[in-house]
């Protein structure tokens, strides 16, 4: 599957909403964990602006990469940001989209502590 690295050092990147569990199967509340560490997976919607531009974005990050106190409005850097595109069909709907992921979520915020080793 096709990643594209995403350059985040001409950006400014907020916490959106706090990190939440990444669920793989909503009707059994099942979460989704990374196929190669077994680490929990976490979704962390950021606020990302560039270029004059503004979106959120929903990132997914192994939970042992998420550091500091990621409240609304944190200003963080993103460690290994890619971008994968996606298609799939469902009842014969054809859907895409852009998946995001990072290594690390990082807070930036004075005395934040640095990402756990993986």
């Amino acid at each position: 599957m096709r990643q594209i690295p995403v350059d985040t050092s001409a950006a400014t990147v907020m916490v959106a909403k706090t990190p939440q569990p990444k669920v793989k199967d909503r009707r059994t509340g099942e979460i989704a964990t990374d196929a190669d560490t077994g680490a929990k997976l976490m979704t962390v919607d950021v606020m990302f602006a560039a270029n004059d531009e503004v979106e959120i974005l929903s990132i997914t990050v192994p939970e042992p990469g998420i550091s500091g106190e990621l409240v609304m409005g944190t200003s963080v850097a993103l460690t290994g940001l890619i971008a994968r595109p996606w298609e799939n069909e469902f009842n014969g709907q054809k859907r895409h989209g852009i998946a995001f992921r990072a290594v690390a979520v990082t807070s930036l915020a004075a005395g934040a502590s640095k990402p756990k080793a993986a």
